[in-house]
């Protein structure tokens, strides 16, 4: 018998801004925060309530799902995740499995990886032969493009990895922008190795995989990559001096008003099925204080409170603490997060 929808308070909500004690509406299927708790209403004082502190779903916005297990992501409090690169068809199904599983996080994919005859990944251990996609001309790289929106992807993904083999050249990379253009897609592009993020420029991609690692950015180029968006993926790095790059071109970047996401490259080595603590430490030294990190996790300032209240989708991350008084605990504190579907919030109630 499906449960009816209840209230229940909670300490405090993040929903691209900061809420003080809230009432939160819990149906079966969805999670609305319906405003701030009234001191003057008795019947707010007598609703169950939720110790802690809610967000809208915290989203990992590089991940390899192929490499990891899905459910771990969620016990770990990451709600929403966005895979850069899987097989086509194996990926096509798994944004459908978000939707009806709720132990799965919510999930947007790239599909494949655009590449060059023998670029990267087709090379790459990690990757299943057929995740990369090659694109050897202009027409080749419509049919991928094509293809990849077909299998329902939400993003472009291409590939300028010089460091371990063949790019693809200007004329197919201003063909592949063109092409998702044309269609609606996105592209995000894995840049590395010296001159691509130039390259990737001036072919009009703004928005990439990883926070670039392989060389210092001079000042034109962090102002020309300042209108995109940089994945941040620091810790893949930790104990290399790669990492230390990354930063000091990531902060060059947000110093312009670059838009930084909060990914980890999920698959690549040993890495937390979950919030990364040592992730957002990273990104605490590139200059992120307590709200810029949860924007960069993926909370959405539409979620908050209108005239009719604001609609979350079935999941929500959640702290059992409030926020620490010191904004350097972030890190560990976020860590501490779960995902409550509207099914196991519910349960949590008396």
């Amino acid at each position: 018998m499906q449960k009816e929808a209840r209230l229940v308070t909670v300490d405090r909500v993040w929903s691209g801004r900061w809420h003080g004690p809230s009432v939160v509406r819990v149906s079966p299927t969805a999670i609305h925060l319906v405003g701030a708790v009234d001191p003057g209403h008795g019947d707010d004082a007598d609703l169950p309530h939720l110790p802690g502190t809610l967000f809208s779903p915290f989203t990992d916005s590089h991940v390899h799902l192929g490499l990891v297990e899905p459910e771990q992501l969620v016990r770990g409090g990451i709600g929403r995740v966005l895979d850069l690169g899987w097989s086509p068809d194996v990926a096509a199904l798994w944004p459908e499995r978000g939707r009806v599983d709720v132990g799965w996080p919510e999930v947007q994919v790239a599909g494949g990886l655009l590449c060059p005859p023998g670029g990267y990944p087709s090379r790459a251990g990690w990757a299943p032969d057929d995740a990369s996609v090659v694109v050897a001309d202009a027409a080749d790289a419509e049919r991928a493009v094509v293809r990849m929106r077909d299998l329902g992807a939400s993003v472009v993904k291409l590939t300028l990895n010089s460091d371990v083999g063949p790019v693809l050249d200007d004329d197919v990379l201003r063909a592949i922008a063109v092409a998702a253009d044309r269609v609606g897609l996105l592209t995000v592009a894995h840049v590395q190795g010296s001159g691509q993020v130039r390259r990737a420029l001036d072919a009009g991609l703004l928005r990439f995989a990883h926070a670039p690692f392989s060389e210092l950015l001079p000042d034109d180029l962090l102002d020309r990559a300042a209108d995109g968006t940089w994945i941040s993926t620091l810790d893949i790095h930790r104990g290399d001096e790669a990492q230390e790059v990354a930063i000091a071109n990531l902060r060059g970047f947000r110093e312009r008003g670059g838009h930084v996401l909060y990914g980890t490259d999920l698959g690549n080595g040993d890495l937390p099925a979950g919030v990364n603590e040592r992730e957002l430490r990273a990104l605490q030294r590139v200059g992120l204080g307590r709200e810029a990190l949860l924007a960069a996790l993926g909370s959405d300032d539409s979620l908050d409170a209108g005239q009719d209240g604001a609609h979350w989708t079935p999941r929500a991350s959640w702290v059992p603490q409030p926020p620490p008084a010191d904004e350097r605990d972030d890190p560990a504190w976020l860590a501490r997060a779960s995902v409550l579907t509207a099914s196991t919030l519910q349960e949590l109630l008396p």
